[in-house]
């Protein structure tokens, strides 16, 4: 079958549509793994706070699904392709893998600091994106910050 689709052209640049698709793609990469992280930590984590924490961390990993396929969605936009294997989320993430052997406070206090590691990645991709006029990147990344930064207060506090 012959490529018969026309070029994209939606206003970006194709540099810079490259550019904001490698910065979303470390974001898919920090989401995609801060979502595992939650789930490994909702099968194991065990205490007192058992209950509580197990549908807390439920509730997380459920918000994030549906935000890494918007984040892979927005880099096919964009023109390009979307990681998706773990050694391509390991090398383009900067959240930290999680055995699930660590204790309840442990675990949350992990997930503070990978909550906040995705607040970072996406708000270093602001330049480039308000460069572009990349308003629907914008959107997502505004939405992602807003639901990390929340979450990651929530969680600080139970360690008040």
């Amino acid at each position: 079958m012959r490529n018969t689709a026309p070029a994209i052209d939606i206003g970006i640049e194709k540099s810079q549509r490259s550019d904001i698709a490698k910065g979303l793609s470390m974001l898919l990469a920090d989401e995609y793994t801060l979502y595992l992280k939650t789930h490994n930590y909702h099968w194991n984590v065990t205490g007192p706070l058992f209950n509580t924490l197990h549908k807390m961390f439920e509730e997380q990993y459920m918000e994030l699904a549906p935000a890494v396929d918007d984040i892979a969605e927005r880099i096919r936009t964009l023109g390009e392709y979307a990681p998706g294997s773990y050694k391509d989320f390991a090398e383009l993430s900067s959240v930290a893998e999680a055995s699930g052997k660590e204790d309840a406070e442990e675990m949350i206090r992990q997930l503070v600091l990978a909550r906040e590691a995705v607040v970072r990645t996406a708000r270093n991709m602001l330049p480039a994106v308000n460069e572009a006029d990349d308003e629907p990147t914008l959107d997502l990344l505004t939405q992602r910050m807003q639901v990390h930064e929340k979450t990651a207060w929530m969680l600080r506090s139970l360690l008040q």
